[in-house]
This record gives structure tokens, C-alpha cells and sequence, in this order.
């Protein structure tokens, strides 16, 4: 007759296997304070209690028809802890006798086979894994559960409203505050686009405005070249078709710092668009700006 497992053991798997399966659908721990989930804990420990009770019914019929020797050998190996005896079940060697009566009557070259039984935890495993599978593929495909599409437009949205809340609590970028980032490149390059080709021309060589990749400039109110940048494009220049961006409210600090950076990478990391091939002919006088 064989030992059963402890019921606080099945509790246990049970809750693990609760804590995956929520886990899983909810996509949180948010579940571990909802009372339905310690609900449905409070039912499977009831039942797994019933089953335990059920089972020491029947053991005890079966033990009533045991021989004394049986009875001995069955108290005997109750005596062992649960763990030691999974333990030796899962890696214990069997006895010469014992490997008598499970062995096959075949071999190959001097090699013979036994027919030992599958590790419980290997087919526990086995059936959880296909029990898992069938759930997964109903669940993905009846259901949002799992789906890549769903799960990016979640996940763009979350990002969307965190970087939204990160603008409103970051205070405004101001002259004083800008600093250089290759990391703004990209993002001026498309102010660039929107507000000042249409003036400066792709890639900033100059048409109606001036040519901003070489080391010509008209307006130097600033040591830097980028901050030079950003108190044109903040302030604008009267006379000229160049207006006060930041001040008139069409761009934020936080997108001339961009466009500036955008501006500084085409005039000091690039080389410049020359009137041979289509930049502005140099407007203003040759600047000798600090390094940032």
C-alpha cells in the first residue's frame, strides 16, 4: 500500500499553482488583496482537506486487510518523512533482487534495461504542462489574454501617460537649464522639419533663412553655439522672417532644447553644406564659439 502525500504539501501546490494561474490573467500581484482570490485559497483548502479525510477512510479499510507483516513494513515506512522518502523514491538505487523483478529481457551489447517508473514530479509535470498548454491556447485565442497586439497597445498607452505625467511634474527647460544631448537628435530633427525647412531647407543648408552648417552666423548673442541657438530660436529676430518661437508659445523649452541640439549636430558634427553642393552662400561674420 502506498503513502499518500501530506494534505498541507497539496494545500501548498495548490496556492502556488493559484498564485501562477491568477497571475497569468491578471498580469499584476494586484490580486493577492482582492478576497476572491483568498476566497477561492479558503474553498481549495476545504476541499483538499475533504479528500484528505476521504483518503484516511479508505487507507484505514485497506490497512484492516493487511497481513501483521504488511502492517509492519506499511507503519515502518510511515515512520520516514515525507521529502526523505521522495527523496530516496526519485534517486535510490534498487537492490539486486529488487532490479531482478523489473528487469526487461532484452539488452544491447551487455547493456539491460529495467523498467523503472517515471519520477512523480516528472509526470506531475507532464500533465501540468499539457493542461497548461490546452488553457494557454484557449485563452489566446478566444480571449485578449496573451495577444501581442493587445498587450503592445497596454503597454504604449502606459508608456504614453508615464511620459505625459513626467512632462507636466518636470519643471520648463529653460536657456540656463538646456544642455547638449545626441539623445535630442532625432526628436529636433522632426521640429526641424515641422517649423524650420520650409526656411532653412532640408538638412539645414539655407534658403530664405541662412545656412546653418557652416561657421558663418549673423546673430552670436550667446558664448556657445548651442546656446546661441536656443535664444534665437526662444527669442526670435527682429526685422527677419525669424520669430520668437519659445516667447510667441508654438514651441516648448523642451523642444528648442531639441531643435538645438538637432542644429548643433549639422553645424559641428557634420560637414557643411557648401554653395557647390546647394547650401546658402555664409551670412554674417565667422564664429569662434567656446566648447560646451
Amino acid at each position: 500500500m502506498k503513502q499518500r502525500t501530506p494534505v498541507v504539501i497539496n494545500i501548498l501546490i495548490i496556492i502556488g499553482l493559484l498564485i501562477v494561474f491568477y497571475y497569468l490573467f491578471v498580469q499584476s500581484y494586484a490580486f493577492l488583496s482582492s478576497p476572491y482570490f483568498w476566497g477561492t485559497v479558503v474553498i481549495a483548502g476545504i476541499l483538499a482537506y475533504i479528500h484528505a479525510a476521504i483518503g484516511d477512510l479508505i487507507e484505514n479499510n485497506k490497512f484492516k486487510k493487511l497481513s501483521p507483516e504488511e502492517k509492519a513494513a506499511y507503519l515502518a515506512e510511515k515512520k520516514v518523512p515525507f521529502f526523505k522518502r521522495m527523496y530516496a523514491a526519485a534517486f535510490k538505487k534498487q537492490s539486486e533482487t529488487e532490479e531482478k523483478d523489473i528487469l526487461i529481457d532484452h539488452g544491447f551489447d551487455g547493456i539491460m534495461e529495467l523498467d523503472n517508473q517515471l519520477p512523480k514530479w516528472w509526470v506531475g509535470l507532464f500533465y501540468f504542462g499539457t493542461a497548461f498548454c490546452f488553457l494557454f491556447i484557449a485563452a489566446y485565442s478566444f480571449t485578449d489574454f496573451a495577444h501581442p497586439l493587445s498587450e503592445y497597445d497596454k503597454e504604449y498607452k502606459e508608456q504614453m501617460a508615464s511620459i505625459e505625467k513626467y512632462m507636466k511634474d518636470q519643471p520648463p527647460v529653460t536657456i540656463e537649464s538646456a544642455k547638449y544631448s545626441a539623445d535630442n537628435i532625432a526628436a529636433g530633427e522632426e521640429v526641424f522639419k515641422t517649423n524650420c525647412v520650409s526656411c532653412h531647407s532640408d538638412g539645414g543648408r539655407g534658403g530664405i533663412g541662412p545656412n546653418l552648417t557652416d561657421n558663418y552666423w549673423h546673430n552670436q548673442p550667446e558664448k556657445t553655439l548651442f546656446k546661441n541657438v536656443f535664444h534665437v530660436v526662444e527669442n526670435g529676430v527682429t526685422g527677419t522672417a525669424m520669430q520668437a518661437w519659445g516667447k510667441n508659445g508654438v514651441l516648448t523649452g523642451a523642444d528648442i532644447q531639441n531643435v538645438a541640439a538637432y542644429v548643433y549636430h549639422i553645424n559641428q558634427e557634420q560637414p557643411p553644406i557648401t554653395p557647390a553642393q546647394g547650401g546658402a552662400t555664409p551670412y554674417g561674420t565667422e564664429a569662434h564659439w567656446e566648447k560646451e
